[in-house]
């Protein structure tokens, strides 16, 4: 099973990227869905979330989002607080979802992670794949969104790896900003040269392995860091 990792900079389009392996049949993990799960009505994350930030937790029994985000906004180590308490029980949920999807005989599956690069997440990944637009569209596409201001738009993007470096680090970068027909047929593009591989990263392995041999059926990704996509 080939493991892609997704992601790309705010406003880069991932939302529509991941609808789209959706609906040509690829299962995706949101790791952002996930944390809504936890940190809502009951989640499993709203008690830690209000011990180590009080008063954060709204009426329904969710996370106060606003609320927490007026605590954590600008203040790394208070951010690293709060990602210690998520990312184990995200990390949790994620090999679930790969589980599943193993036991279904996926041939690929997509691991949706806003912070791949910067977390080191390609290490759990077979392939990793970026989506991207000019910065011009970037950037209308994230101030139109409610609640978001110039200020927190440059303190986003300064959290994350510049998207330059995301196309250099990726093994596929896929545009979004061309229209969705035009990013739909590079994702089947990529979906049709890469599904028949053979994954080395799952189910993990506690001590190094040998490559697994060559399967009739599906090639083995021998170098997923010297893969690229063309254009």
């Amino acid at each position: 099973m080939i493991i892609v990792g997704l992601t790309g900079s705010i406003g880069m389009g991932k939302s529509e990227a991941t609808k789209m392996f959706r609906c040509l049949g690829v299962p995706v993990f949101d790791a952002d869905a996930a944390v809504h799960e936890i940190m809502g009505p009951g989640g499993r994350a709203v008690k830690r979330v209000e011990a180590t930030f009080p008063g954060v937790t709204a009426a329904d029994g969710s996370v106060d989002r606003v609320k927490l985000g007026s605590k954590v906004f600008g203040k790394p180590d208070e951010l690293r607080k709060l990602e210690a308490i998520l990312h184990p029980m995200v990390g949790q949920m994620q090999r679930q979802f790969l589980t599943s999807a193993a036991r279904a005989r996926h041939n690929m599956v997509v691991l949706d992670i806003p912070l791949l690069f910067e977390g080191r997440g390609e290490e759990r990944c077979d392939l990793t794949a970026v989506v991207s637009a000019p910065p011009f569209i970037q950037r209308h596409r994230v101030l139109a969104r409610a609640n978001m201001t110039e200020e927190k738009f440059v303190d986003i993007l300064n959290q994350q790896v510049p998207d330059r470096v995301k196309r250099l680090r990726a093994d596929v970068v896929l545009p979004t900003g061309l229209g969705k027909a035009y990013t739909l047929n590079r994702i089947r593009d990529m979906i049709a040269k890469y599904s028949d591989g053979e994954g080395t990263v799952w189910p993990p392995r506690k001590i190094p392995a040998k490559r697994p041999s060559h399967h009739p059926s599906r090639r083995p990704i021998h170098d997923r860091h010297r893969i690229r996509a063309k254009g």
